[in-house]
């Protein structure tokens, strides 16, 4: 098996490809029209939760949303403020 030695110069192309892939990830996802209100199988799959967390998020004040004839609506808007809210920065030189 060959070896292959990895420098610091592959490492730094590695996470400008890595950025630059995560920018377009971001930029795809913003382009996308979302709903305004999402129900919760939507937001089930938009930030990969089971049943049970999304009704403790619900239950503990977490996450508004509104009932209409028994079907559960979300605010993309707050789902979006809820995550920017609790964004957690980590910087890595």
């Amino acid at each position: 098996m060959p070896t292959s030695i990895i420098t610091t110069d592959d490492l730094r192309d590695f996470k400008l490809e890595l950025l630059e892939d995560i920018k377009k990830l971001i930029t795809k996802r913003a382009s996308v029209n979302l709903k305004r209100y999402l129900k919760s199988t939507e937001v089930m799959e938009v930030l990969q939760l089971s049943p049970g967390t999304l009704q403790n998020l619900r239950i503990n004040g977490t996450l508004p949303y509104s009932k209409i004839g028994g079907i559960i609506y979300y605010d993309s808007e707050e789902i979006d403020k809820l995550m920017a809210e609790n964004r957690i920065d980590n910087k890595f030189d």
